[in-house]
């Protein structure tokens, strides 16, 4: 009897313990949001393995930290400050401890509102500066502090809409497998191509693509493969497929982010694709929707399979979970962010959790 006894004791202790063990498995992610009304800067989150939302707390206070990205051991987080204070933005560097974001350094971007930042293998950071129409280089030691800033791009010319009367730099990529950056550019309506020489950007051979009139290019994402570029067009509402041919870029085709049937206006802001190179997704300000496509593994085209409402208002940017299970939404206009579970299979997600955020822009796993 007491062998039995011991024995159901052990199972409930080990049964307690298992869902204690359940339910502390959670993944922490940054909030970099605008600071205009109740935000006083980066907040961090967690997600559950049921994809339920929790608020940590704020981790940082500065100003509008629109678009964050960290280095892969975790130890460092970098933060634009979207601003013109005097004619210029800034970007931070924060050291990442469990409890806070502490700051470590703060260089201006090299132009007005930057919105932008991305940071390659060598620890050099890349700022797109929307208001300035520029691109700023500069580079972080091992410790985060950031240099000052070693060069800037900046793009000349304009497009043929009333948002491209100027240069707009809106993202900057370091291309994952060439020694190349691409700058994303909505006033100008075209893609930069540079590389990094002795502390500068210089325009390669092709300088510059292109895209469709009023196309307003404003985010990009690589296919797997790293041979197909998907560019997301803000203004005219599409996505192009990028490809390559001797050593020369080109729009291979495009396909529309809406329905046919929808004519009230939106404008596409972020697009991303799933690891396995299967779907791309991209957001919809205005149709308030995450727009998914299934990618052609031959010839990279795109078909439209679904439109997910994202149960809010202006869509700003959209992360997949590290393991790719979620995709969390975040809805600038209504302060909230949602978590949509992802079907691997079908590649379409169905809601699961939502939570209050103050004005949020940039989801950082």
């Amino acid at each position: 009897m007491k062998k039995i006894l011991a024995l159901f004791a052990f199972t409930i202790l080990f049964s307690c313990q298992k869902s204690k063990m359940n339910e502390e498995i959670t993944t922490d992610f940054y909030v970099g949001t605008y600071t205009k009304k109740d935000s006083k800067g980066i907040y961090k989150y967690e997600l559950s393995k049921e994809g339920k939302l929790k608020q940590i707390g704020l981790v940082a206070e500065t100003i509008n930290p629109t678009f964050l990205v960290k280095t892969d051991d975790n130890k460092t987080l970098f933060a634009v400050g979207e601003t013109n204070e005097n004619g210029t933005g800034f970007v931070k560097s924060f050291k990442i401890t469990k409890d806070s974001l502490e700051l470590i350094s703060k260089e201006e971007s090299g132009g007005a509102g930057p919105c932008f930042v991305a940071l390659n293998d060598e620890n050099y950071i890349l700022t797109a500066n929307y208001g300035g129409g520029s691109v700023g280089l500069l580079k972080a030691a091992s410790s985060g502090k950031l240099s000052s800033l070693l060069n800037v791009q900046q793009h000349i010319g304009k497009g043929n809409t009333n948002r491209q009367e100027a240069p707009h730099s809106h993202s900057a990529w370091f291309h994952p497998t060439k020694k190349e950056v691409i700058s994303v550019d909505l006033g100008t309506n075209q893609l930069w191509f540079s590389s990094i020489v002795e502390n500068k950007l210089v325009p390669t051979s092709q300088k510059t693509l292109e895209m469709a009139a009023g196309a307003g290019p404003r985010h990009l994402t690589f296919h797997p493969n790293n041979k197909w570029i998907y560019v997301l067009n803000e203004l005219n509402n599409t996505v192009s497929l990028i490809k390559e041919k001797n050593e020369l870029y080109y729009v291979d085709f495009s396909i529309p982010t809406l329905p046919k049937d929808f004519t009230v206006f939106s404008k596409a802001a972020d697009i991303h694709i799933s690891k396995d190179g299967k779907f791309l997704y991209a957001s919809n300000r205005g149709h308030e929707s995450i727009v998914i496509y299934e990618v052609n593994s031959k010839n990279g085209t795109l078909k439209t399979i679904d439109y997910q409402p994202v149960l809010g208002k202006h869509p700003r940017n959209f992360s997949l979970s590290p393991d790719e299970k979620y995709v969390l939404v975040a809805n600038q206009d209504t302060n909230n962010i949602v978590s949509f579970k992802r079907d691997a299979e079908t590649g379409k997600l169905t809601f699961v959790s939502e939570i209050f955020a103050p004005m949020p822009v940039c989801i950082l796993f």
